[in-house]
């Protein structure tokens, strides 16, 4: 069970923290993800991260400006979203693939999927 949280409404410029706590299993058997679904458009992939931390992944809109990053003892992992642009305007969704399944699965074959939190970028 994922539950997402730290959205809201933000300046262009901005910066906010998303937050998704995992409850239920053994959270580092895990690589975990954040997607995005703006409205009148498909969900997109944002970033991922590995079992550990160790290594991580980017779409091309979200590097340099946000960091995925995960805390095995409090369950939990952040999006630290910097330089916010109007056009990040999406709910934004923790994922996890399987257990034990690797980064690259986190984009390609998601399958737990937290509730979303809003994300508003003014303008």
């Amino acid at each position: 069970q994922l539950q997402a949280s730290g959205g809201g409404l933000v300046q262009a410029g901005g910066s906010l923290r998303l937050s998704c706590a995992a409850a239920g299993q053994t959270f580092s058997n895990y690589c975990l993800g954040w997607f995005r679904q703006a409205p009148g458009k498909e969900r997109e992939f944002v970033a991922a991260i590995s079992f550990n931390g160790g290594s991580t992944s980017y779409a091309d809109s979200a590097k340099g400006r946000f960091t995925i990053s995960r805390d095995n003892v409090k369950n939990t992992v952040y999006l630290q979203m910097n330089s916010l642009k109007p056009e990040d305007t999406a709910l934004y969704y923790c994922s996890a693939p399987g257990v034990g399944y690797g980064l690259r699965y986190v984009k390609d074959r998601p399958k737990y999927w937290g509730q979303g939190t809003q994300v508003t970028v003014s303008s």
